[in-house]
């Protein structure tokens, strides 16, 4: 067995003084081809469930250190937010209201609906329950929001028969239908940088959809072949969710088009989706020997990690539904159902690795490369500082050879 911190030693020792040329990238090469990372930085879950006497909870939504969802107390949901702890727990439920939900988070602001007597309505907070804002358009019977970003909102909102995907910015007056024109079946489930992603009922035909602001914007993601599909996140230009084939339902990532489709669904996998994006992953399930495990991807289709591994004994189901990430770790919310049915509002969190040089949650060759480039720079960048001591000295690269062989535990 090759010890890795002598062969890291061993290596800095045979690059010298060199600094700079093709010969860096050489040995870089050799050094990749023998050697690899040879673990990953571990999951760890938190139930955010308060326990009896709630029954049931989900968390929707992460971001900026919060989690926000549901738990059902005394027979009514109640939009819940928390700080990373089950006792950390904000009961949002406006005054009065027969139920409550949050969906969606974003820029110290949550949104989801709200059941006010007979109808529910679109809805909007900013972390109290006095801050609650009803979005409910004027006549429509039922409303909802899905998704926060960027000073709008998204979701839907029904008049008589008709579905319409809505988009707000922040007020009832503000409501845009988004249907196209002759449509009267659609859903908006998210939106980021101006886009927002969705479904389109055409001839009763479900259609992965994509917006930028307008009716008129609409475009039709379904991939060529497909039966139905679905658009439930869009963040970074790409859009998430699941396309139906003869393989069954996958979980499908685009980039503005039908034709730049890519499955995601793990090989031997006959069912799959995708709930949400953020921070280069796509998060949701897939279906593992009839069960269906939470999962994270970032993708590509053997990028799948299962979470549902990392949960306790007991638990049967899971469902990645959100992801955020900041500096320290990246975060994953959404919930599993245990012994007797019990739904629990999971929180996974999984620590950035100190190889990650570049920050995009994997450690590779990308990695290695990035950190000889600001070493061998020969200027006094923070990135080549590798242990924090102040000094720009060979032990730096000593020990970022030694964290990216040995991986992450």
């Amino acid at each position: 067995m090759i010890d890795m911190k002598n062969a890291a030693h061993r290596t800095c020792a045979a690059l010298g003084s060199v600094r700079r040329g093709s010969f860096v990238i050489t040995l870089g090469a050799f050094v990749l081809a023998v050697f690899a990372p040879s673990a990953r930085a571990q999951w760890t879950v938190t139930s955010l469930h308060p326990g009896l006497p709630s029954i049931d909870s989900t968390a929707y939504a992460v971001g900026n250190g919060l989690q926000a969802g549901y738990v059902l107390l005394d027979q009514r949901y109640r939009a819940s937010l928390w700080s990373g702890t089950a006792e950390s727990r904000i009961d949002l439920h406006p005054p009065g209201a027969a139920s409550s939900s949050i969906k969606a988070i974003a820029e110290g602001q949550q949104a989801g609906w709200v059941r006010v007597g007979e109808d529910t309505h679109a809805s909007l907070w900013s972390g109290t329950p006095d801050s609650w804002v009803d979005l409910n358009p004027s006549g429509a019977r039922y409303s909802e929001v899905l998704g926060i970003s960027g000073g709008q909102q998204v979701g839907q909102a029904i008049f008589g028969s008709q579905r319409y995907a809505s988009l707000w910015t922040g007020s009832a007056g503000s409501w845009i239908n988004l249907s196209p024109p002759g449509e009267t079946y659609a859903i908006a489930y998210a939106v980021s940088g101006g886009q927002q992603a969705g479904v389109v009922a055409v001839s009763g035909v479900l259609r992965a959809s994509l917006w930028s602001g307008t009716a008129e914007s609409w475009v039709n993601l379904n991939p060529a072949g497909a039966g139905q599909s679905v658009a439930r996140a869009v963040c970074d230009g790409q859009q998430a969710g699941s396309a139906e084939t003869i393989n069954g339902f996958r979980a499908s990532l685009w980039s503005g088009t039908a034709a730049s489709w890519v499955d995601l669904s793990p090989p031997g996998s006959t069912q799959s989706q995708v709930y949400g994006c953020g921070s280069g992953h796509q998060v949701g399930f897939v279906n593992v020997g009839g069960a269906h495990h939470a999962g994270i991807w970032s993708g590509s289709a053997d990028s799948w990690v299962d979470l549902h591994a990392f949960l306790p004994a007991g638990f049967f189901l899971s469902y990645a539904l959100a992801v955020s990430s900041d500096q320290a770790s990246l975060y994953v919310t959404g919930y599993g159902v245990g012994g007797g049915g019990l739904i629990e509002a999971l929180l996974w969190t999984k620590p950035r690795c100190p190889a990650d040089i570049n920050a995009d949650w994997l450690v590779n060759s990308a990695d290695f490369f990035d950190f000889l480039a600001v070493f061998l720079s020969g200027n006094p960048v923070p990135a080549a500082d590798f242990n924090h001591d102040t000094f720009i000295n060979s032990q730096d690269l000593f020990d970022f050879l030694d964290a990216f062989f040995h991986g992450c535990s």
